[in-house]
């Protein structure tokens, strides 16, 4: 770097120090700081449109029609800096103070969608999707004609995804050590609590194989668990497979719905 471009580098910084800090107090009204603080965060300066509305969101009275949309921007701000956990209290917060109004239902989804940002794999603790899960339950039974119906479902069918997951690799870590019996355990649980999920029928699959090894050697649950993988996948790889030699006659009606838990 030059000598010049350094001395532009220092004038710039200099410049940038000196442009006055956003300040709520500066704006004679509400409806001015809320104005202000709106067009910080179009202008994506998240820090200061946090700083406006949170000032409006203590300040305004109950009543005032601005104080859900200073809630539902502060909110946004909050998830511009990244601050997912306070994003989704502030989302709650509008959704519990302001049932009725036209919000009411997309800060409910988008504070399921804050939590479930911080819950980032699988095996990890699964708190936040379960706080994710409760919000978009409560969106999809107190709003059932909501727009982001369908999207709220379909996050839950995404959360079950994970959640099977998780204890599908639990289960599948003591299958590769050979201790059947807990894998067991935790594959039932798969299939019992989320039977919708592609790691039921996983889940499934590795039932018959953990039946069906030289330690177990437990043929008529192995059948058992078949015969339901029959039902539901009768073309799969996977199942035909594991199921082989086990496929139940084609009259058959004897066919669970599922295996016993």
């Amino acid at each position: 770097m030059t000598h010049r471009s350094r001395l532009l580098v220092l004038l710039f910084v200099a410049l940038a120090a000196c442009r006055p800090a956003f300040s709520p107090r500066k704006f004679p009204t509400n409806e001015a700081l809320y104005r202000a603080s709106l067009e910080r965060l179009q202008k994506r300066k998240w820090s200061d449109a946090v700083t406006g509305f949170e000032k409006l969101t203590l300040d305004l009275p109950a009543r005032d029609t601005l104080l859900p949309t200073a809630n539902w921007y502060l909110a946004k701000a909050r998830t511009g800096l990244a601050e997912h956990l306070l994003a989704a209290q502030e989302y709650t917060k509008l959704a519990e103070n302001f049932a009725d109004d036209s919000l009411a239902d997309d800060a409910l989804y988008q504070s399921g969608r804050s939590y479930a940002r911080l819950w980032r794999r699988p095996s990890l603790d699964p708190q936040y999707g379960q706080l994710a899960q409760v919000q978009y339950r409560l969106m999809v039974t107190l709003y059932p004609d909501s727009p982001l119906r369908k999207d709220a479902e379909a996050e839950l069918r995404r959360l079950d995804e994970w959640f099977a997951t998780k204890d599908f690799d639990t289960g599948d870590g003591y299958f590769r050590r050979k201790a059947y019996d807990s894998a067991i355990i935790y594959f039932r649980d798969v299939v019992k609590n989320y039977p919708n999920t592609d790691r039921a029928r996983q889940a499934m699959i590795k039932m018959v194989q953990a039946y069906r090894s030289p330690l177990m050697n437990y043929r008529e649950d192995a059948r058992e668990v078949c015969a339901t993988l029959y039902a539901l996948y009768p073309t799969d790889p996977g199942v035909v497979k594991a199921c082989e030699g086990m496929k139940p006659p084609a009259d058959s009606t004897a066919v669970p719905a599922k295996p016993a838990p």
